[in-house]
């Protein structure tokens, strides 16, 4: 287990370094930081001064092992619109975007194995049909569509949960938190599932697809035989053999759900990473964009790293096999 911790370790540092050197040209090669951070007023003297404050002009392997070594220590430069340190600005949004995206994963979670169980259970009831409508809705229908689908039909028509914003929240001081109060709740119900939605029905899918083959295959027929109730096949046998797809696709979108909460953030005003990453598109801010990229890749690897140990303790063959080797 220690070895193919270590291995995994390895693998996310190679990743993180690629990553660093995208970020990093991105940084260093779209356009040029001194005149964001500068007036046309501005004498060729102070911008020589500038550049040199900045290291601009030291080799380029130079700055790239500084931009490594700042990230990280969590030091990204100061932002060119807003003209703060962008970890702090990081550190303002990230509680938002990381309640949104758990809410969104646990509705997804919690409404996709059950309806994906019950259709692969009984494919040919009105329930599984339903189910398989809602799925093709939502994989369907663009992200933006249904929020503004949701808006019109909650907070428009019927005069109840929130269109707007990150209402209710509470400072903890380190965090800050909208599950603690009821404005909070009615803010968060919206975005979240608008975000969870296409991974609900893709989970859904997944799960009711393996559950189909799975119940086909020669041991459940066997277990079958052996006199088990019904329960204990489903639920002992058949879902627990289904598990191995369905954490790989949790894994990658829960990631997704971070990194792509940016159309959802914009439509629902939410305060989070994405809609601060958009605005820094939109003002060619190169720091907050770098930091971004980084943190998305980190909070990818981690995930995928965490996927790979709930492998091992799911499936006991990856265990047998990585004592073999």
């Amino acid at each position: 287990m220690l070895a193919f911790i270590l291995r995994r370790i390895v693998q996310a540092v190679v990743v993180l370094l690629t990553v660093s050197l995208i970020a990093f040209t991105l940084f260093r090669f779209v356009g040029d930081p001194v005149n964001q951070m500068v007036g046309q007023d501005t004498t060729p003297e102070q911008r020589a001064e500038i550049r040199q404050q900045l290291g601009l002009d030291d080799p380029v392997i130079v700055q790239f092992g500084r931009f490594v070594w700042r990230a990280a220590q969590f030091d990204f430069g100061i932002s060119y619109l807003n003209k703060q340190k962008v970890s702090t600005l990081i550190a303002e949004r990230f509680p938002a975007t990381m309640e949104l995206a758990l809410v969104s994963a646990l509705f997804a979670l919690l409404a996709g194995i059950p309806m994906g169980v019950y259709s692969g259970l009984r494919p040919n009831s009105w329930l599984a049909r339903l189910f398989q409508t809602i799925s093709l809705i939502g994989i369907s229908l663009p992200t933006f569509l249904i929020g503004i689908l949701l808006i019109f039909i909650f907070p428009v028509s019927l005069g109840i949960l929130k269109s707007f914003g990150r209402q209710g929240v509470v400072d903890l001081g380190w965090w800050t938190t909208g599950f603690l109060t009821l404005d909070g709740w009615a803010s968060l119900v919206l975005p979240s599932i608008t975000l969870g939605l296409f991974q609900m029905t893709l989970i859904m899918r997944l799960v009711r697809s393996e559950m189909m083959e799975v119940l086909r295959t020669d041991y459940i027929k066997f277990a079958r035989a052996r006199g088990l109730t019904n329960r204990a096949v489903n639920f002992g046998h058949a879902l627990k053999n289904t598990m191995i797809p369905v954490i790989t696709i949790t894994g990658l979108q829960i990631g997704s759900i971070i990194a792509f909460a940016i159309i959802t953030e914009t439509v629902f005003q939410w305060p989070g990473m994405g809609l601060m990453f958009l605005q820094a598109v939109q003002n060619v801010d190169i720091p907050i964009m770098a930091a971004y990229l980084l943190l998305v890749a980190t909070l990818f690897v981690v995930i995928n790293l965490v996927v790979d140990l709930l492998y091992v303790a799911v499936d006991p063959r990856i265990r047998i096999a990585g004592r073999a080797t």
